[in-house]
């Protein structure tokens, strides 16, 4: 059954003049005050950016660069030396490359996607309707932010363990599943959903769940892809070594990491070290980088209410 998408665009309309009417009631500021915020903005961006230069000008320098002294921020002979090592020894594992990148890509994709999908279904029922106790589980769910994961490593390994999911993809995915920062920025973005526009797809002969994928997902679109990307930077950078001991089930990240600790046995593989640590960062920053607008959405509307 299809739903009206009328009600949908008389929403995203009156969200779009609300954000102009919102816009136009900002207070402008002299052009000094411009000047002196796009000037602390550049330093501060600079700031922020320099281990990113840092990380690239390391990736780059042949060998007698990186311990000249005094050490020179930028690479003089630039070279790609340092990445053809990393493809040869990683060419040399006992697994090879390709099972450590689908191991990763495999466990990033389920568990980004399936933590969307059930942080959604279980944000929808708290933001839209009121049941017994579901004020106490959304101050749970605000509690649990504030928890580091090293507090739940031990109560998340006992959990695999007595589920069975030790050595498998699952002891890395679903634990993903049950994180509630997703939850929470979508929670609040299906807050500011008018309740109208569900009784119109209701009327149209919508059950819950296409009202939950075909309404409701579309229009948390900022909080989905917030949490995709927090997600993704998370499992990607996860070894996994607490809970898969199979080094065919391994990640990429496991990988390099054994070659950042055994790097530290001579100075030959510095290079090596730097090139793969660029690898790592650039893959979860692309992704970033992206859909970012979607994050900056996110952060200037989250917990707001119209």
């Amino acid at each position: 059954m299809s739903i009206k998408t009328t009600s949908i665009k008389n929403f995203i309309n009156s969200k779009r003049n609300l954000d102009m009417k919102s816009s136009a009631r900002k207070s402008s500021r002299s052009f000094g005050g411009n000047l002196l915020l796009g000037i602390v903005l550049f330093i501060l961006g600079f700031l922020f950016f320099f281990p990113v230069i840092y990380m690239i000008n390391q990736s780059l320098k042949p060998l007698n660069e990186m311990y000249m002294f005094p050490p020179k921020l930028f690479v003089q002979n630039p070279t790609l030396d340092n990445f053809s090592d990393l493809v040869r020894i990683v060419s040399n594992t006992l697994v090879p490359f390709s099972r450590y990148l689908f191991n990763s890509l495999f466990v990033v994709v389920v568990g980004s996607i399936g933590h969307i999908l059930i942080a959604s279904m279980c944000a929808y029922p708290l933001a839209k309707y009121t049941f017994p106790g579901s004020k106490f589980i959304s101050s749970l769910i605000v509690y649990s932010l504030m928890f580091n994961t090293t507090v739940t490593m031990v109560p998340n390994f006992i959990t695999i363990s007595k589920l069975g999911l030790i050595d498998t993809y699952g002891a890395i995915i679903f634990p993903t599943f049950a994180s509630t920062l997703g939850l929470y920025l979508m929670k609040n973005f299906m807050e500011q959903i008018p309740d109208s526009l569900i009784e119109a797809g209701k009327i149209d002969g919508a059950n819950q769940l296409q009202i939950h994928l075909k309404l409701v997902l579309p229009l948390v679109k900022p909080a989905a892809v917030t949490a995709f990307i927090l997600v993704f930077q998370a499992l990607w950078t996860n070894t996994g070594d607490k809970y898969i001991y199979s080094e065919k089930l391994k990640s990429v990240a496991y990988m390099l990491s054994q070659l950042a600790s055994s790097s530290s046995v001579g100075v030959a593989r510095a290079g090596v070290l730097a090139a793969a640590s660029l690898i790592i960062f650039l893959i979860p920053v692309s992704v970033f980088l992206i859909m970012q607008t979607n994050v900056i959405s996110t952060m200037t509307t989250s917990g707001m209410k119209e």
